[in-house]
């Protein structure tokens, strides 16, 4: 009776001894999740630059597509417009 209750205290204290030593580094999680929030927040600023850069030069080559052709039709009707030369 003596072993099996000395028995079992060995392996309560080795439980209670390797389970609280455990270290946990919860701060440094925090500052990953921080840096990976920054960078995401700077690689959301560069696709909105470049979404807003892509929307003005279409709308640039449509003004002129437009213009182009305006001139195209003044020419072929007689009205006037410039010459492509």
């Amino acid at each position: 009776m003596k072993k099996s209750i000395l028995v079992l205290a060995c392996v309560f204290m080795f439980t209670a001894f390797f389970t609280s030593c455990r270290e946990e580094n919860k701060e440094k999680h925090e500052m990953e999740m921080s840096d990976d929030m920054d960078h995401m927040d700077n690689d959301l600023e560069d696709a909105a630059d470049d979404t807003g850069d892509a929307i003005k030069k279409a709308a640039e080559d449509v003004g002129d597509a437009v213009e182009e052709g305006v001139d195209e039709v003044k020419e072929n009707t007689g009205t006037g417009g410039t010459d492509d030369m």
